[in-house]
């Protein structure tokens, strides 16, 4: 993520003295509908009980009345899309190795770990798309793998206005709006973008639906007056009520958490 933050913060400064007035965002994708005011975000899907990244994971997510799963993609040897957030398979597996060096065979022969004492596996993308289909968004955190065959997938499962990818590298962003130019996009900003007038340079070179992990009080303000969504990672182990209502009094629109249905019925006790 820091190789493309530092490209596009390079780009943004050159261009501040220079650029136009900011463009339309009424023209930009649009983001997929939600449940909530706030968008409640199941980091790798609802892993309480079930293994990260995994099919269950994803349904359990569904079923706590998150708005978006988060699903890391990775893309295996022989070119099939899985989800994983690990580029090694070892932390999360009975295996050993770098997904990219595995083929699709090998990869659906392991065993996820997990605490629900049931067997469970990789899942490839297109069962993820398939569980999701108007039942929840995804949240791409587009890690490693093909704009083409993603979108393509994306759209043999209906799931077109059902997505919102995270971008990690500057060609991942140029290759995007080439090939689905109505795809919503994410990402975090450069260091150097600290004001309003930074942000619209950068946005001017970058459109984003959505950024990441602001919470400088000027940004905050300039993202929303520039029609730009902010969306904060909260997980961690001691996430709850209080930490959830100081991200919610900074003004953002979408928190990522690890306790996704505790998050829900929270917000839907403390959010008008």
């Amino acid at each position: 993520m820091k190789l493309f933050i530092r490209k596009i913060g390079s780009l943004a400064a050159c261009a501040m003295l220079v650029v136009p007035a900011f463009p339309q965002h009424a023209a930009n994708p649009a983001l997929p509908h939600a449940k909530h005011k706030t968008v409640v975000i199941a980091h790798r899907g609802n892993h309480v009980n079930a293994p990260e990244n995994t099919l269950a994971s994803t349904r359990e997510a569904i079923q706590c009345g998150a708005d978006y799963v988060e699903v890391d993609l990775r893309t295996t040897k022989d070119g099939h899309l899985v989800a994983m957030h690990d580029a090694k398979v070892d932390r999360t597996t009975n295996g050993m190795g770098k997904i990219a060096d595995m083929t699709w065979q090998e990869v659906v022969e392991l065993q996820v770990f997990n605490r629900n004492k049931k067997t469970h596996r990789i899942p490839e993308f297109r069962e993820i798309l398939a569980i999701c289909k108007g039942k929840i968004n995804i949240y791409l955190d587009f890690k490693d793998a093909d704009v083409t065959e993603s979108w393509k997938q994306i759209k043999a499962a209906g799931m077109e206005h059902q997505v919102v990818v995270y971008l990690n590298k500057e060609e991942q962003y140029k290759k995007w709006r080439e090939v689905a130019p109505e795809m919503p996009l994410m990402t975090s900003l450069p260091k150097e973008v600290t004001n309003k007038e930074q942000l619209t340079a950068f946005l001017n070179h970058t459109h984003i639906q959505v950024a990441d992990n602001i919470t400088e009080p000027e940004l905050l303000k300039a993202a929303h007056e520039l029609g730009i969504a902010v969306w904060l990672d909260v997980q961690s182990p001691t996430e709850g009520p209080a930490s959830w209502n100081e991200a919610l009094h900074k003004g953002v629109q979408g928190l990522q958490t690890d306790k996704p249905a505790e998050m829900v019925s929270y917000i839907k006790t403390n959010v008008q």
